[in-house]
């Protein structure tokens, strides 16, 4: 059987990621089998390495490959694949929440969790996007409704999945509060919004109202219970942290505010959304800093440290 290089992990910390030999993955009926090029590395990684996350969905019997954020080439097609051709470039979030295997030479993915990487655009760009970008459109799209005219408040906004929020909101011509502390307001502000609130210095809950929707990135201190406050009667509100941290259904009703915790999945409707995004020009990615897939261990660290606000994103081959 072939094999591939791969960079495995036990439960543990940075120094149990390790360069292995594998079996390469042999794509079945409707899969693809992806060369990949970049993959993202997000703090999902992290948390699942430590035996948190999404740990318990891996097998510690079989090699273990941490990764989901994935841009490469097809390589091979399984039987009944008709979106992609060898040779095309793609990108995508396969399998989540179960193991993908992103941190690795070769990845196979159900062909419809992936989509061409727009010509002009970088494959590390297009492996930084997907789980956060698929995160900010399922909820800004396909949960909170985000349209023209909409009043829309980002909590939390200089982060990955909220800077990305904040440009999906953007295109679809909402006028966008956004929320953050001090270190991150030019973020924020370099995103075009309307209306900036330094959350070291400013209550949201005093400075913004009549909101249409909310995207609460926060996930602390009570933010989405304010955060009713700040809804006009029948607003929307998404938390992303914890389903614990979303308000009480009577709390919701008192305020007359439809509320949802949501996961990221796989979609590849979504996917093409943001890959045209990326293609007209109407996103733009902060990449913080790339290194070779054998240093995703250094990368992982920085992601922990919390010293960037931009994207991790490890190069795998040519």
């Amino acid at each position: 059987m072939a094999t591939m290089n791969a960079v495995t992990f036990t439960k543990g910390g940075v120094e149990n990621l390790r360069v292995e030999s594998v079996d390469r993955p042999e794509p079945g009926p409707t899969e693809v089998l992806v060369r990949v090029t970049a993959a993202g590395v997000n703090p999902i990684d992290w948390k699942t390495r430590d035996g948190a996350g999404v740990y318990a969905n891996f097998d510690p019997s079989l090699p273990m490959i941490l990764g989901w954020d994935v841009a490469g080439v097809v390589e091979e097609t399984g039987s009944g694949v008709t979106r992609f051709r060898k040779g095309d470039r793609v990108f995508g979030m396969p399998r989540f929440p179960a193991p993908a295997g992103a941190y690795a030479e070769f990845v196979t993915a159900p062909s419809r969790q992936l989509a061409r990487i727009p010509d002009g655009v970088a494959d590390l760009s297009a492996g930084a996007i997907p789980l956060s970008g698929l995160t900010a459109y399922q909820a800004m799209v396909d949960t909170l409704h985000v349209g023209q005219g909409d009043r829309v408040l980002v909590l939390g906004a200089g982060g990955n999945v909220g800077q990305i929020a904040v440009q999906i909101a953007k295109a679809r011509r909402a006028d966008v509060w956004a929320t953050d502390v001090s270190d991150r307001q030019d973020t924020i502000k370099a995103l075009a919004i309307d209306h900036a609130i330094n959350s070291d210095v400013d209550d949201f809950a005093e400075v913004a109202s009549g909101m249409d929707a909310v995207l609460d990135l926060v996930g602390s201190e009570d933010s989405a219970v304010r955060a009713l406050g700040t809804l006009r009667d029948g607003g929307r509100l998404v938390v992303l942290s914890s389903p614990d941290d979303l308000p009480s259904e009577a709390q919701l009703a008192s305020a007359n505010v439809m509320g949802s915790w949501m996961l990221v999945e796989p979609d590849y409707a979504g996917l093409d959304a943001l890959a045209a995004m990326l293609g007209y020009g109407l996103m733009r990615v902060a990449l913080a800093e790339t290194r070779p897939i054998r240093e995703v261990g250094t990368l992982q660290a920085i992601g922990e440290a919390g010293e960037t606000p931009g994207r991790l994103v490890a190069t795998v081959s040519d």
